[in-house]
């Protein structure tokens, strides 16, 4: 199937695939060479031949993928000729590194976005728009419904769950990606309130991301902090966390969920967790819109999440040439978010 008019990008069945420059984006499956656009493991698969990803991608990947790999680094913006097509990264705003990929060959324009989000945070590379004829899109949170708050308003929440929990003597748990989400959380939150701790599976991304530059809070070893101290603390894990030993270390806690999903009544009370703060790594509504109308792209494509839905309101509303593109990208998902981090490898321990 050709997204382009001119075939620019197809889809293979191992993925995304640039004949003329013979490379995939983002591939589900093993190929000769990858161009990545963020370390997750939905669009980072382990088995390909080469991989090309952003700068501050680079070590994400090698902790990832195995420190053997063979990856080259670019520069966002930075730009490659390969077989006549032009290459170039440019950032997505999703997480450290995260880009999107922007292919180019006898002035047509093509751009993958991967996953990204509009709103900046102390995280991570802040999103580019880039113009181009084919926009393929996310569409996880592709509905009127799902629309951020100010990130500040949400930290101003965690903080405040967090000191109330603090001056009850419970530990407070708060649940999210390791990758990405959980250096966020911290980014966000007042580290005066009382000790941090982090699951070992968040521990050496942490160390990547101080490695590249952003300031997080010092974090803890849970075998490092008194028992006192710990009915203050503050604990970041992977929903995988819940239910494993690890977590009897804690005694009494309150835990909650930072998600997009936390949007939804009804996704607390399925995930089990006392609170839930919406925190997404994500376009919500309105900034995938309006990520559509700045790349004045007149193809669309739109893929997991809410795609059909978005492709039917670009298509009424924009009278744009909006598909949808089913891929074995799966995307962040209610069910699949646990345990796609805990494929993590994931031990008792954390940072010193």
């Amino acid at each position: 199937m050709n997204l382009t008019d001119s075939g620019l990008l197809t889809l293979r069945p191992e993925g995304v695939y640039c004949p003329e420059g013979d490379f995939y984006i983002d591939p589900w499956r093993p190929v000769s060479r990858a161009v990545v656009t963020h370390g997750h493991s939905d669009h980072a698969r382990w088995g390909c031949n080469s991989y090309v990803c952003a700068t501050t991608s680079k070590e994400i990947l090698r902790h990832r993928l195995g420190e053997d790999i063979r990856v080259q680094a670019v520069e966002f913006g930075e730009k490659s000729v390969v077989n006549g097509v032009t290459l170039s990264l440019h950032p997505a705003g999703h997480i450290l590194g995260s880009a999107q990929v922007r292919v180019e060959r006898n002035g047509e324009v093509a751009v993958v976005t991967g996953d990204y989000k509009r709103e900046p945070d102390a995280t991570c590379e802040v999103f580019e728009p880039v113009e181009a004829h084919c926009f393929i899109s996310e569409s996880t949170f592709g509905l009127p419904i799902y629309r951020w708050e100010p990130q500040e308003l949400v930290a101003a929440a965690i903080n405040r769950w967090w000191s109330e929990n603090a001056d009850r003597g419970v530990a407070s748990v708060l649940l999210g990606y390791a990758l990405g989400k959980s250096q966020r959380l911290l980014a966000m939150v007042d580290p005066s309130i009382g000790p941090i701790v982090t699951h070992g599976s968040v521990a050496p991304l942490n160390a990547i991301y101080r490695n590249e530059g952003i300031p997080l809070p010092l974090t803890k070893n849970v075998l490092n902090v008194d028992k006192a101290d710990l009915r203050r603390a503050l604990v970041i894990a992977p929903p995988s966390a819940l239910g494993t030993p690890w977590m009897k270390r804690f005694g009494e806690y309150s835990d909650a969920f930072a998600s997009g999903w936390m949007t939804v009544r009804g996704a607390r009370r399925r995930r089990s967790v006392d609170r839930g703060f919406v925190v997404s790594d994500h376009v919500d509504w309105p900034s995938l819109l309006q990520s559509v109308d700045e790349s004045k792209a007149e193809r669309v494509w739109v893929t997991h999440g809410y795609s059909s839905v978005v492709a039917r309101y670009l298509q009424e509303t924009r009278g744009l040439d909006a598909r949808v593109l089913s891929t074995e990208w799966e995307g962040e998902s209610m069910k699949e978010e646990a345990p796609a981090e805990g494929a993590e490898q994931e031990s008792e321990g954390g940072e010193a």
